[in-house]
C-alpha cells in the first residue's frame, strides 16, 4: 500500500494513500480521514446535498473552523493543479524522481493519459 513518505517520517505516522485511488472505505490512518474523504468526493462530484451534509458533519464533529480549513485546503489543491495544467508547468525532475514509486503504486500516470 502506498504510504506517505516524507511527512510520515517527520511525524512518525503512517498513512495509507492507496484508498485515494481505489475508493475503498478503510482506515487511512488520518484522524477522521473517511469523513474528510467524503467531503472531497462530494465536492469533486459537485453533489450539493452531500456537500451540505458532510460540511455539517465536519462542523459538528471537528468544529466550524476545521470545516472551513478543510474546504479551503480542497479548493487550494484544486486551484494549484488547474494552474499548473493551464500553464504547462512540468513536474520538476527531483520531484519526479522522488515520487516515481508512489505515482506507480497509486496509478497516477494513468490520469495524465486519460
Amino acid at each position: 500500500a502506498a504510504r506517505l513518505r516524507v511527512s510520515g517520517k517527520h511525524t512518525g505516522s503512517e498513512y495509507d494513500l492507496s484508498l485515494i485511488m481505489d475508493g475503498s472505505v478503510r482506515e487511512s490512518g488520518l484522524p477522521h480521514g473517511n469523513m474528510l474523504n467524503e467531503f472531497v468526493e462530494a465536492i469533486m462530484d459537485r453533489d450539493k446535498a452531500r456537500i451540505a451534509a458532510t460540511r455539517t458533519t465536519i462542523a459538528e464533529t471537528l468544529g466550524e473552523a476545521a470545516m472551513v480549513d478543510a474546504a479551503a485546503t480542497i479548493a487550494a489543491f484544486n486551484a494549484y493543479t488547474r494552474m499548473a495544467d493551464a500553464t504547462g508547468i512540468p513536474l520538476e525532475a527531483p520531484k519526479a524522481e522522488a515520487t516515481v514509486e508512489l505515482r506507480q503504486e497509486l496509478g497516477l500516470e494513468a490520469l495524465n493519459n486519460g
